[in-house]
């Protein structure tokens, strides 16, 4: 299984395509075949879709995740809380993407690399495949409390493969396999090699905005572990030159190894967080 994964993570084939957010209409297509519009944010909620920034595009994203509401008005329902992470993201090409962000949970530094290995097309490929890397430096570990901590040790990486597709011009769903790896983890029990599947979906509600919905299930998670499965909620709200997100989840980290690694929420006790994603194209 592990091997498998990794071999499916790790394999780029390369075939360009177009997805411009400005001219994206559900009706029209690129090539007669090619299925457009499968998402319309980057991010489903926190998992990535397959979408990219189109060629020559920069996008800025700024993600605020405020604390657990749970709390009511202690901390103004969470507000006195918030993380945030800003996220630049540059088309290369219209199939390859490269990232850097900053993130004030734990401080998180990330370098991503997104890429298109094939779009899927009416009568033809079922789905849209498109691959994710990233690596992630946490420089919010300190030596006062981790005497023997090195560099390599505040060092992560993901890899995932995001698998999409447009079931009809309302409905898009999303399977994304994913390993990942912390060279710190806080649980002794916890493997550093990590591994999960992420379920997401995104329904239209109407011309400019839709619902949606991810869910990540952790395949290794040791079983003293007091962290839990990622399930997130949202709403895409898409006004001309940006994408605007809002959601309620059970995971305060946004980078990949955080909400799939450190969820701490619980949806049953109230213990979530709202949060958005706010996209701009330059």
């Amino acid at each position: 299984m592990k091997g498998f994964l990794l071999l499916i993570l790790w394999t780029p084939f390369f075939v360009s395509a177009q997805e411009d957010l400005l001219s994206e209409i559900d009706t029209n297509s690129v090539t007669d075949s090619d299925v457009v519009a499968v998402f319309k944010g980057l991010k489903i909620v926190n998992f990535e879709s397959t979408k990219l920034v189109a060629k020559k595009e920069f996008n800025l994203i700024i993600s605020h995740r405020f604390g657990s509401v749970e709390n009511g008005f202690d901390s103004f329902f969470g507000l006195d809380d918030a993380v945030t992470r800003i996220n630049f993201i540059y088309g290369i090409s219209d199939s390859w993407n490269i990232g850097i962000s900053r993130s004030s949970y734990q401080k998180i530094y990330e370098g991503s690399l997104k890429y298109r290995l094939i779009k899927q097309q009416k009568n033809k490929f079922p789905f849209t495949i498109v691959g994710y890397n990233s690596v992630m430096i946490n420089t919010g570990l300190a030596k006062d409390n981790l005497p023997k901590l090195k560099f390599k040790h505040r060092l992560a990486y993901a890899s995932q493969l995001l698998i999409s597709r447009k079931v009809n011009p309302n409905f898009s769903i999303e399977i994304i396999p994913t390993y990942f790896h912390d060279n710190y983890v806080a649980v002794n029990e916890q493997s550093n090699a990590q591994f999960a599947i992420g379920l997401g979906g995104r329904y239209k509600l109407g011309k400019r905005w839709s619902l949606n919905m991810d869910y990540g299930f952790h395949l290794n998670r040791t079983s003293i572990s007091p962290f839990k499965n990622p399930l997130s909620v949202g709403v895409d709200l898409e006004t001309g030159g940006h994408v605007f997100q809002m959601h309620f989840t059970n995971a305060q980290p946004m980078n990949t190894n955080g909400f799939l690694g450190q969820a701490t929420g619980n949806w049953t006790d109230g213990d979530i967080y709202f949060g958005f994603n706010l996209s701009r194209v330059f």
